[in-house]
């Protein structure tokens, strides 16, 4: 069974784009996008070192722009494709938000919050996001590959 369809590959691919900017920025390539009835209504994009603000996660300035734009902090029947596994801090926020589900690329073995350290999704709360990872993992692995071999030089 294949846990993506098209429209999946399709959100990762904006999400990639927005993770594309923070790469040419100086920041750590992680990028965003949040939907409901599949179109887009918010990107993000990893703005730390942009804006010296360690709050400045995509997932945090999508979650912002959507709450505006929907005019509530529920978030419910919006789904996030962001191109990193979300950390603990985001995981946080995405569950006050109430979104429906998350996709994300690739693990985040250090921070990650939903399947590498905490796993606080699987944690009982009142209110349970899907989750799924691995949509397109190589592409977006390369991406921060490269980034990291750039930062180190």
């Amino acid at each position: 069974m294949n846990l993506f369809n098209n429209w999946d590959v399709y959100f990762m691919k904006k999400a990639i784009s927005q993770a594309l900017i923070s790469y040419d920025n100086g920041d750590v390539p992680v990028g965003a996008v949040i939907v409901k009835d599949n179109e887009i209504i918010s990107y993000g994009r990893n703005r730390k070192e942009e804006k010296r603000n360690a709050l400045l996660h995509a997932e945090i300035e999508a979650l912002n722009k959507a709450i505006k734009i929907l005019g509530d902090w529920r978030l419910k029947g919006c789904k996030m494709y962001v191109t990193c596994e979300p950390c603990i801090m985001c995981v946080g926020a995405l569950l006050h938000c109430r979104l429906d589900e998350i996709v994300f690329g690739v693990n985040e073995p250090k921070f990650g919050g939903v399947i590498s350290n905490a796993r606080l999704f699987d944690i009982p709360y009142n209110h349970k996001i899907r989750y799924k990872y691995g949509l397109l993992a190589d592409e977006i692995k390369n991406i921060m590959q490269q980034f990291f071999k750039e930062l180190r030089k």
